[in-house]
Order: structure tokens, then C-alpha cells, then sequence
């Protein structure tokens, strides 16, 4: 048996993604690395900081961007397929620059890969996620957050990413365009099994500031052109909204935990700013469906959206 990770990448540095970590999580665990590289900015120093890495697993694909071809974040999606297409593995764990695996479900992952690699029926695993908001103290497991999402697929050509490359889909027919990226129609949910491992999802730790340039990059890829806008610091609200995160991180994300500098730019207590929109964690509605859920549903989500058809769990 075989596992190649797999992702793309472009501004990890300027925009503060987590990406040496990232890739640190899951080395031991892969055969193989393969990032498809789109160079940045000028000030940018993402493939300095892929090469730093003593190892001879990572592939290194150069792809290029080209929002104005695959709309509405499908750009996404297209450039995971690009590093997919390179993988060789039987299985492919496919890990966005901002999310890490914490070492204790290493086994767990290898172990459910042995289990279910001659099972058919099986396409892909599902993992439960943790969303880090603000700093590394707080983080989101319920409402308005997806809880879970595949990030193993069986090495099939048949398996694309979906529409922002947060999922992915089993197609009948394919061609790499915004259309198909987004249809309903030739592409189907995948049978996958529910695995006890969480992802830890780092993209909104992030300073205040390159929060929102993150922010303001995610909306011209949207619309596929540059968008003219003035950036201020982003607003995280008041993390005492937030649920507190009890656990440990990731070993590999101990210098970051420790290093982190934008404490005194965070609210930590009082109300939301009347001068923005609330999110949704600071409604009403959406405080009552999760109390429900993590109080008396065990964590099922209310009306939730699953990019995902559930045939097994591994225990």
C-alpha cells in the first residue's frame, strides 16, 4: 500500500499560511509529496520554504494561475487536480496549506488506508475538522462550520475536486472548466468512511491585517479579475463568543503557537462591532443550533450540507 500527499500552493509566506506544518504533519506518513507551485508575488518565498525541508519524498509541478479561466474559486479545484494527476499512491491525502494533522491520529489514518484499500465501496475517508479563529485558543467544531470533509480519495482518474476544491466528487464525464467543477449533474458524492481523526484548520489565525489581504485575494479569484479595494485590519469580534480549544496542537506547530504576536489586536471580551455584519457564530440562531447540537444531538449537525455519502465507520 501506498499514500502521496498532495496540494497547491501560491503566497503561502506572504499571506501567512501554515505551510512547512502543514506538510511536516503527514511526510512520515506518505510515500510521497506532491505540490503543483504557482509563483507569487515578488516578495513572496513559498518554494524557499518547500526546498528547506530535508527530504527526497516532495515533487515539486509547476502550474499556472489563471482566474480568469476558472471562476468563482473553481481555480482552486483545477490546481489540486493538477498535483492529483502527478500522485502515484494508491491512496492520496490531500491537505490545503492551512490544515494540519496532530501526530496522535497518524496510526489511526494508516491503519483505516490498510483496512478498506481492497474495499470497493470505499472511495474515500472522512475526517472531522477543528477551526481555529483568531488565535490558537479558540476554535469552532459545530454550526455553521463544516464538521467534517474527505481528504483521502482512492487514487481513481474518475475522483476531481468540487467546486472550491473544499471536496471532491465522482464524475461521469469530465473536462477541467469552471462548469464541470461546479455541476450536479455528472458528478456524485463519494461512498466514504468515517474516520476518528480531525483535520486542524489554521486559516483564520492569521494578524488582523493579513487576514483581510487574504480576504480581499479570495475575492478576486472569485470574480476573476483584481479587485480595487482598501484593506483594513480584519475583525474577529469578541473570541469570548468563541468556544475555547482545551486540546494540544500538532508538535510541528509549536514554534508558530508560541510565536504568535497579534494578541493585542484581538477583542477578547465584550460585543460584536454594530459597524459590520455578524458572523454567523454571533447570531442568535445560529448560538441556539449549536447549543443543540453539541448538548444534545452529540454533535450532529442541524440541516447541514453533506458533500458526502457515509457507508462505514472506522473505529
Amino acid at each position: 500500500m501506498t499514500i502521496s500527499g498532495y496540494t497547491f500552493v501560491r503566497n503561502a509566506t506572504k499571506l501567512a499560511y501554515p505551510l512547512k506544518e502543514s506538510i511536516l504533519s503527514i511526510l512520515e506518513l506518505v510515500d510521497e509529496y506532491v505540490i503543483a507551485y504557482i509563483k507569487g508575488d515578488e516578495d513572496d518565498n513559498t518554494l524557499e520554504v518547500i526546498r528547506s525541508i530535508k527530504t527526497d519524498k516532495i515533487r515539486i509541478i509547476e502550474a499556472n494561475w489563471e482566474p480568469e479561466k476558472f471562476k468563482q474559486n473553481t481555480l482552486y479545484a483545477y490546481l489540486s487536480d493538477v498535483a492529483k494527476k502527478e500522485c502515484k499512491g494508491d491512496w492520496l491525502f490531500y491537505l490545503q496549506v492551512d490544515e494540519v494533522v496532530h501526530e496522535k491520529y497518524l496510526n489511526t489514518i494508516k491503519d483505516a488506508c490498510k483496512h478498506y484499500l481492497n474495499n470497493s465501496n470505499v472511495e474515500g475517508l472522512l475526517f472531522n475538522y477543528r477551526h481555529f479563529w483568531g488565535d490558537y485558543n479558540h476554535c469552532f467544531t459545530h454550526h455553521g462550520w463544516y464538521p467534517r470533509e474527505i481528504r483521502i480519495i482512492k487514487n481513481l482518474p474518475e475522483i476531481h475536486s468540487w467546486r472550491d476544491a473544499q471536496s471532491f466528487r465522482f464524475y461521469s464525464q469530465f473536462e477541467p472548466s469552471t462548469t464541470f467543477y461546479q455541476s450536479k449533474e455528472v458528478a456524485r458524492k463519494l461512498k466514504v468512511v468515517h474516520i476518528r481523526a480531525e483535520i486542524y484548520h489554521y486559516g483564520w489565525v492569521r494578524p488582523p491585517y493579513t487576514m483581510s489581504t487574504k480576504q480581499d485575494r479570495m475575492v478576486e479569484t472569485w470574480e476573476g479579475q483584481k479587485a480595487e479595494s482598501v484593506i483594513i485590519d480584519f475583525d474577529y469580534g469578541p473570541l469570548n463568543w468563541v468556544p475555547l480549544f482545551t486540546g494540544t496542537h500538532p508538535k510541528v506547530m509549536a514554534e508558530a503557537v508560541s510565536k504568535i504576536f497579534w494578541k493585542d489586536d484581538l477583542q477578547y471580551n465584550g460585543r460584536p462591532n454594530r459597524n459590520r455584519r455578524l458572523y454567523k457564530h454571533e447570531k442568535l440562531k445560529y448560538r441556539v443550533k449549536s447549543w443543540i447540537e453539541l448538548n444534545l444531538l452529540g454533535g450532529k449537525e442541524i440541516g447541514g450540507f453533506k458533500n458526502y455519502k457515509i457507508v462505514a465507520t472506522f473505529k
